[in-house]
């Protein structure tokens, strides 16, 4: 087939061909020719302003996907379970949700000279021991929370800080020590680990805690609350990537 293209002398351009990029063209296939060599040829005759539009189409066309996927994901979570705001208050605990951040704070008041600060961070994954041949399962994992306790007696006073692991059911106190108000200088010795300790100052430490209503009770209720915790963060992080993709240059 002949294809022909031919500039007429007096001839306005037309909408697709500028005045300053119309020429005379003429295509013959030959009979042998693979058909998109012929197509590859006449792209090349294309006007820049469409290679634009082409070129923008596609890009829109990729963007719709991506946004596509993460719509569809963030209403799989949704599906699953509705978002929830975190309550505000945990018998004599303040909670602060912190949006857009890895962790939660708990404020409460004991006696009349005590500020305590709780900071729990999301989830972390224990991996149990394993004996030579085992094999670690998904039933083997088992998620826990990590929680700083700062207790403080008045301005004057150093923090006597706990580190703790929050299982499902339980509080398990890793480290015990005294900090300064502002920060801790150097490498300062920390004491020896919890479970060295006396059995009998364990237990006392435990309940030095429970009275401060950091107690097993509290770890099922921060399990819960973390959970809410990463599901809307979750859904809070891909609103904001479809949000930049969408977005306008």
């Amino acid at each position: 087939m002949l294809f022909r293209l031919v500039g007429r002398m007096g001839r306005r351009p037309t909408s697709l061909f500028s005045q300053h990029s119309y020429r005379h063209i003429t295509l013959i296939e030959h009979p042998f020719a693979h058909r998109s060599s012929i197509e590859n040829n006449y792209v090349d005759y294309v006007p820049q302003q469409s290679k634009r539009y082409v070129s923008l189409m596609r890009k829109l066309a990729f963007e719709d996907g991506i946004r596509r996927l993460i719509r569809n994901d963030i209403q799989y979570e949704l599906d699953r379970s509705p978002r929830t705001q975190l309550v505000p208050k945990f018998k004599s605990f303040a909670i602060d949700e912190r949006p857009g951040e890895q962790w939660i704070r708990l404020n409460t008041k004991f006696g009349d000279d005590e500020d305590i600060k709780v900071e729990v961070t999301m989830f972390r994954v224990s991996t149990p021991p394993t004996k030579e041949g085992s094999i670690t399962t998904q039933n083997d994992l088992e998620l826990y929370i990590s929680m700083v306790i700062d207790i403080v007696k008045g301005e004057e006073n150093g923090i006597l800080q706990f580190l703790c692991n929050i299982w499902p059911e339980s509080v398990e106190i890793e480290k015990v020590f005294m900090r300064n108000q502002d920060g801790m200088a150097g490498k300062p010795y920390l004491g020896p680990p919890f479970n060295d300790l006396d059995d009998e100052l364990q237990t006392s430490l435990y309940d030095f805690l429970e009275t401060r209503g950091i107690n097993d009770e509290l770890a099922v209720f921060l399990h819960k609350c973390m959970q809410h915790k990463s599901k809307n963060e979750y859904i809070r992080w891909m609103e904001t990537l479809e949000s930049y993709v969408a977005r306008k240059k």
